[in-house]
């Protein structure tokens, strides 16, 4: 494969991941609204509740999925995939009630499940160790340009057509990102995969094997906890600066862009800076910890501007600790990928995923709940930074190479 097409289909990744980022942002904007929760009687709990209603499905199907692409490959499924939730993404502008919201999402949580498997296990098998990095961090900036674009843009079509045009604008407009995938993506990373496992020596590992291991329970903490803040931030972030910063739907949608933005951003910056690193002899393992570490701690600064009542404050802040995230955000996948076993790529991503997303039925649930009892969003920023710190301490004790299992492939 040329270095063209790879990197091509690396960016064609992420860019999947913008859509669907968008299609889960576009609820969280619809939420933010007086008349959509007017016009469906909406409490706190019940905003919490649709938030968290995708996760449901999409966090528990992550480990199948992960099965499925590895089983079938990455192409095919995920094209398959792609166009249902797009269609689901597109439905919610016919719903007539809660439940109707509420059933879509747990649809579109079922379309989305496959993404990260199938990108991982395709950047695994056809990006070498000293460029994943950077690869990572342009995939999973997709997650942060996905909000960043979507937010704004949902703001936008929400207040000029309102919330039924904009769920039928964006669920159907991105299906044209089916045309480059169709054609330029090779449906070969079995054959790779075949390939490696015929060239390694020694027994095959097996997957429960590594499912006994600290490391992958250090991995499924700290990815909880750092998710836990980007799933706030994707869920709450525009009803808290509207309703706690008095911020207008537009202002809202630019802040909550430019975080998100300035969050990819890093990540791309941070995986490629790893990577420069190691190519000059740095430890692989302890340099993408290091990041990791980094982007929890820097992210842990939000309490400083929801604890404010400058809202300058609190803006400047919300920015910086996201921002600051996208240190962790390519490495923290890439560090996985280092010391886990290729073979089963699809399945441990999706342990890993299904942690990310885990949080993302606990964070909408428990800010909704927080602000139902105490009227207030301050308890709730309390909890991100107690679980940022905690994913830290789960990455400095138990993410160690000498708990990794075995480097061979496991079947």
């Amino acid at each position: 494969m040329s270095a063209a097409l790879r990197w091509g289909t690396v960016v064609l990744l992420s860019f999947g991941m913008v859509i669907a980022y968008i299609d889960r942002a576009n609820l969280s904007v619809a939420l933010a609204d007086a008349d959509f929760k007017k016009h469906f009687q909406l409490t706190d709990t019940d905003r919490g509740l649709m938030n968290s209603f995708f996760f449901w499905s999409y966090a528990f199907l992550q480990i199948p999925a992960g099965w499925l692409v590895d089983k079938y490959g990455v192409k095919k499924p995920y094209a398959i995939a792609f166009v249902f939730w797009s269609l689901i993404s597109a439905a919610t502008s016919f719903a007539g009630s809660v439940s109707h919201i509420l059933g879509l999402r747990f649809l579109l949580g079922i379309g989305e499940a496959l993404v990260t498997p199938a990108s991982m296990r395709w950047i695994r098998f056809n990006v070498e160790e000293k460029s994943r990095g950077l690869a990572a961090g342009i995939y999973m900036a997709g997650t942060k340009y996905g909000p960043a674009i979507g937010t704004p843009l949902a703001a936008y079509l929400l207040a000029e057509a309102g919330w039924q045009q904009m769920f039928l604008i964006l669920g159907l407009g991105c299906m044209v990102w089916l045309i480059p995938w169709l054609l330029m993506v090779r449906d070969n990373d079995r054959e790779i995969e075949a390939e490696q496992a015929a060239a390694s020596k020694g027994p095959a590992l097996p997957f429960s094997e590594i499912l006994k291991t600290p490391v992958i329970y250090g991995v499924f903490w700290g990815t909880f906890c750092y998710n836990y803040f980007v799933f706030f931030s994707l869920t709450w972030l525009p009803a808290y600066l509207v309703e706690r910063r008095g911020m207008s739907k537009t202002d809202m949608g630019l802040i909550t862009g430019f975080s998100f933005g300035g969050m990819a951003t890093v990540a791309i910056l941070a995986g490629a800076l790893a990577d420069w690193m190691i190519v000059r002899g740095a430890n692989a393992v302890r340099t993408r910890k290091a990041f990791t570490v980094a982007g929890l701690l820097v992210a842990s600064t939000e309490i400083i501007g929801a604890m404010s009542d400058s809202h300058t404050t609190a803006i400047v802040f919300a920015i910086v600790s996201l921002s600051g995230l996208g240190l962790a955000t390519a490495n923290y996948w890439a560090l996985t990928q280092t010391l886990m076993p290729g073979a089963a790529a699809g399945r441990i991503a999706g342990v890993q995923n299904m942690a990310s997303n885990l949080s993302g039925i606990v964070a909408p649930l428990l800010t909704g709940w927080l602000l139902q009892i105490t009227g207030s969003y301050n308890a709730a920023m309390q909890a991100i930074v107690m679980f940022l710190l905690s994913g830290a301490l789960a990455y400095v004790f138990l993410v160690k190479e000498k708990y990794a299992p075995g480097r061979r492939l496991a079947v």
